[in-house]
């Protein structure tokens, strides 16, 4: 039976070649123009996997994939989207995207993510010969984190990973693990930020057949598969008040209670949280609880950026244009001086994840042995052009809306300096309420 794609896009043209091209690969394809006619499929057909644009008349690409997400979790969602929107797309990740790509969308490119999207056992299995291995790098950030998690690894404390979207932290987190007395133990991670509220509670204690609707089995919570192990908990600020509770009781107790059930089952588990969030704002602001931010913060390890490793940068460009080597049958050996400059210029808001995808999709676009400047993204050059940050300047002087954005750009960003960027009090300054200013804030790409 043929996997079903839907593409949500508005672009008519864009849209007709993206389908002739899944067609070709063999893919059945339905095609949505508008955020609504998409979930109205998305919900009534079978679908395998989901090619969502970012941005849509009646939508951001960013509220359909939570309501897609909340709706049918298993199915893959890759955005599309283009170089000014990259750093909200690096935030989609964590609330449940499968991958993003960048436009203009390379064939070859596409077809590879599609495949590993909807065969991730025959990818894995594939490149199983390769034992993935954590870059300690050499920058005075990197031999700190290396620091921490030497000190904490052989100890049982509980852990919390800050830092931006794709800057590792799983993999910090398993080199935790790796380190620890609990190495031969399962590592269990969790992403949290993919889990709708009703999921969670599943997903994390298990629950007993006849729960809830379509509760047809038993199913063994994520506590008891860690058991004797680690349980990462990724994206840790957005679960919800109700299964933080049970959380806390999780980790004081030692307990947890399957949804549907009166009996307590015991847990033997390390527990690792991350978070690109500032939790003590958010406890603050009264959407964490501020018992369990002090039952997982026993140790805190700032994950730092790639843009602030810059001795680090040729290090993970050799690791990541090795992998994509063996993984796309290609032989290149190193990267051009123009390619190098352009790395070294950028700013990498979506961090390792975003160097990661661009080297994999130039290895892909390079024939020879040395990967040159036409491999790159175009808007990734002109990114660099402008100082390392993506601008979307006005078209013209009388582009009457993007002088307008321009100007309510510039008064957020002067508003969330007064008042030393605490979001409630800068939203009601600005007479609105904090989830607009949330999204104005990634709509402009303010940190």
């Amino acid at each position: 039976m043929m996997n079903a794609i839907l593409v949500v896009e508005d672009d008519r043209t864009f849209a007709r070649i993206v389908e002739g091209f899944l067609t070709k690969l063999g893919y059945t394809t339905l095609v949505a123009l508008t955020g609504k006619e998409g979930l109205d499929k998305f919900y009534k057909e079978t679908v395998n996997l989901v090619l969502l644009d970012f941005r849509l008349p009646d939508a951001t690409g960013y509220e359909l994939l939570v309501k897609m997400k909340s709706e049918k979790p298993d199915v893959p969602i890759i955005l599309m989207t283009g170089y000014s929107d990259l750093r909200i797309a690096v935030r989609a990740i964590k609330a449940g995207a499968y991958e993003y790509i960048t436009k203009p969308i390379n064939p070859d490119e596409l077809g590879l993510l599609i495949q590993q999207a909807l065969n991730p056992k025959t990818v894995s299995a594939s490149r199983a010969p390769v034992k993935r291995k954590f870059i300690e790098g050499i920058s005075a950030g990197a031999k700190a984190l290396h620091e921490f998690i030497s000190l904490v690894a052989p100890t049982d404390m509980t852990v919390i990973l800050e830092g931006e979207s794709g800057t590792g932290k799983e993999y910090v987190a398993r080199s935790i693990h790796d380190k620890s007395s609990r190495a031969d133990g399962p590592f269990v991670a969790v992403d949290c930020g993919a889990l709708s509220k009703e999921l969670a509670g599943s997903e994390l204690f298990g629950h007993v057949k006849g729960a809830f609707t379509g509760a047809v089995t038993n199913k063994t919570g994520q506590f008891e598969a860690a058991k004797g192990g680690t349980l990462f908990l990724d994206e840790v600020g957005n679960l919800s008040y109700e299964i933080q509770v049970k959380l806390l009781r999780a980790i004081q107790e030692r307990v947890i209670q399957p949804l549907g059930s009166t009996r307590d089952v015991k847990i033997d588990v390390r527990i690792i949280t991350a978070t690109n969030d500032n939790l003590q704002e958010e406890v603050k602001n009264g959407n964490f609880r501020e018992d369990l931010y002090h039952r997982l913060n026993e140790f805190k390890i700032q994950v730092p950026s790639l843009r602030t490793r810059h001795e680090d940068l040729a290090l993970f460009i050799d690791f990541f244009r090795d992998e994509a080597n063996l993984e796309l049958n290609r032989n290149t050996k190193a990267i051009d001086a123009d390619v190098q400059k352009i790395f070294s210029a950028y700013d990498w808001p979506g961090n390792l994840r975003e160097l990661k995808n661009t080297i994999r999709r130039a290895v892909l676009l390079t024939q020879d042995d040395k990967i040159k400047k036409e491999a790159l993204p175009p808007d990734l050059i002109l990114a660099t052009s402008q100082g390392g940050n993506v601008v979307s300047a006005p078209k013209t002087q009388y582009d009457l809306k993007a002088l307008q954005e321009k100007q309510e750009r510039e008064l957020i960003v002067k508003t969330l300096e007064e008042v030393r960027y605490n979001k409630a009090k800068a939203a009601r300054l600005l007479n609105i309420d904090r989830k607009t200013l949330y999204l104005k804030m990634e709509k402009y790409n303010i940190e």
